[in-house]
């Protein structure tokens, strides 16, 4: 799928982080490998600390946070909101979503329109592709765009492949009209035939979590987890990412007429740095303009950390000029898309931490 969006643009954006940060090296002993091999990943996956929320917090705590500071700070108003999306794989509940929670511990208007999108590494492109419809019928109203997951409470912390990346974090982005925004270009691609590649077994209507789903087991890879923990199969997600992701990103800039210099930075989803770079090699694109580092300081925290990489590696460029960016998220689902837009002169630009 193919499309584009004139006059769009973002206009703010803050990370939220907990404030609890899980070390690598503290965690070694965790896995049933020995420490001096498990160490080497370190420097190979790019693994150094993670954000990790309380085992009592949850996406819309760390949201609530974010939209309480901006609404304080003046960074939007209440009846300046004419919807709520979120995109997250760690709903509060079932029902009701984490959009309806927002919407009524802020007080927003009755005629908000309020979404939830279950979605994850992909969850900012696809959250900016619902956020830009729903624009077409807003006028002088804008979007505000949260990305958010916990996925620390769904990981074992005895499982080597999947927890030392996993980063828990939130993100807020204003996006509204903007009659002098350049145009976006977006292309999104899915292969749900290959839908277990990352996958958490247990814990909805096809198998609720029970005694049986709790128990963990050494799957034969010397990674304990049970069926209601989130797997990843990293080479198959590898091969996927480095099969399907630049030819892609190829016929991206053949259908949006630009080539690699015509970009300043690459916003690229952030599973690891090893992987990121065998992306970068296999694509032909440059690595001073593809941020790796997020992983190393925050973890990966899945649909966020597009936001977060801008925030972490540009937040003073960005308020002070614009830059033509390409995004590109791949993952769950399988999923994977990339986009172009102009991203710059914000009006705000902010990481802030948290107690929850």
């Amino acid at each position: 799928m193919q499309m584009r969006f004139k006059g769009k643009a973002i206009t703010s954006m803050l990370g939220i982080l907990p404030e609890t940060v899980g070390l690598f090296d503290d965690e070694v002993g965790n896995y049933s490998f020995p420490p001096k091999q498990t160490l080497r990943l370190k420097k190979v996956m790019g693994f150094n600390q993670h954000r990790l929320a309380k085992d009592s917090t949850t996406v819309s705590d760390l949201a609530l946070e974010g939209m309480k500071y901006i609404l304080a700070k003046g960074w939007i108003k209440k009846e300046e909101i004419g919807a709520v999306v979120v995109a997250t794989l760690c709903p509060d509940y079932f029902v009701p979503h984490i959009s309806n929670i927002i919407h009524g511990e802020c007080g927003l208007s009755e005629d908000v329109i309020c979404m939830d999108i279950p979605q994850g590494c992909c969850g900012f492109l696809l959250g900016l592709m619902q956020s830009f419809m729903l624009l077409e019928h807003m006028n002088s109203r804008k979007v505000v765009l949260i990305n958010g997951d916990v996925l620390s409470h769904k990981v074992s912390k005895r499982d080597r492949n999947d927890f030392p990346l996993i980063g828990d974090a939130a993100t807020i982005s204003i996006v509204e009209n903007d009659a002098e925004a350049e145009e976006i270009y977006f292309e999104l691609n899915t292969d749900g035939s290959r839908r277990e590649a990352l996958i958490i077994p247990a814990g909805a209507f096809r198998t609720p979590s029970n005694a049986e789903t709790a128990v963990m087991h050494d799957l034969g890879d010397g990674n304990f987890r049970s069926l209601d923990n989130m797997h990843m199969d990293g080479s198959g997600v590898f091969n996927f990412v480095q099969t399907e992701v630049p030819p892609m990103i190829e016929h991206a800039f053949k259908e949006a007429g630009k080539t690699v210099d015509d970009i300043d930075c690459f916003l690229f989803h952030q599973p690891n740095r090893f992987m990121l770079q065998k992306l970068a090699e296999k694509a032909n694109l440059p690595f001073d303009k593809l941020p790796m580092n997020l992983v190393e300081n925050y973890g990966n925290p899945s649909g966020a950390s597009i936001p977060l990489t801008a925030i972490l590696n540009y937040k003073d460029e960005l308020l002070k000029e614009k830059k033509m960016c390409c995004l590109s998220a791949f993952g769950s689902g399988l999923t994977w898309g990339a986009m172009f837009m102009e991203i710059g002169k914000l009006g705000h630009c902010e990481m802030i931490e948290t107690e929850l």
